[in-house]
């Protein structure tokens, strides 16, 4: 049975940003039962030289849309990283999910027979030696990265999230 590109990357990014999404409704209610200022937890990271939140959520959504648009053969939208508030990565979790819920599911057909190369002709270009491998062993292990990072943030915060709400 060959790898169905469009199932094992479409619904799962939108499942879980969905749940990331819930895990951030959580901490914002968290955060006004505290009466923390929303930055508190925004910017919280687990260890100096890591991403805050914040930033955490962007790169979960950039590495949701850009892996399913090179998957899919379409040009992958590129977002300003201006977010400041929960409203701000609200917006963008759901601008990335209609991104990713506007691409056909034929448009994966190909998939398999694409290249992907990132940062082409710099230091940092990398190649893969097929689209299954960009898929299983680059793009979808550093989407679950940053989501999971983002939940060890909130976690290490007090805010009352388990695995359920990761999961969702």
């Amino acid at each position: 049975m060959s790898l169905n590109f469009y199932q094992a990357s479409v619904p799962v990014f939108v499942k879980f940003l969905n749940n990331l999404e819930s895990l951030l409704k959580t901490a914002e209610s968290y955060g006004q039962s505290k009466k923390l200022d929303p930055s508190v937890l925004l910017q919280s990271r687990l260890f100096p030289d890591m991403f805050p939140l914040l930033r955490q959520v962007q790169i979960a959504a950039d590495f949701a849309k850009s892996v399913s648009a090179r998957l899919a053969g379409v040009e992958v939208p590129s977002y300003e990283d201006t977010e400041q508030s929960y409203a701000d990565l609200y917006q963008r979790l759901d601008k990335t999910r209609q991104f990713l819920l506007s691409i056909p599911e034929a448009a994966f057909a190909e998939a398999a027979s694409r290249e992907v190369v990132l940062r082409p002709g710099t230091e940092k270009e990398k190649r893969f030696a097929s689209t299954a491998d960009y898929l299983l062993h680059y793009g979808v292990p550093q989407f679950y990265f940053h989501v999971t990072t983002a939940y060890a943030i909130l976690r290490s915060n007090g805010v009352e999230v388990g695995k359920k709400d990761f999961m969702g």
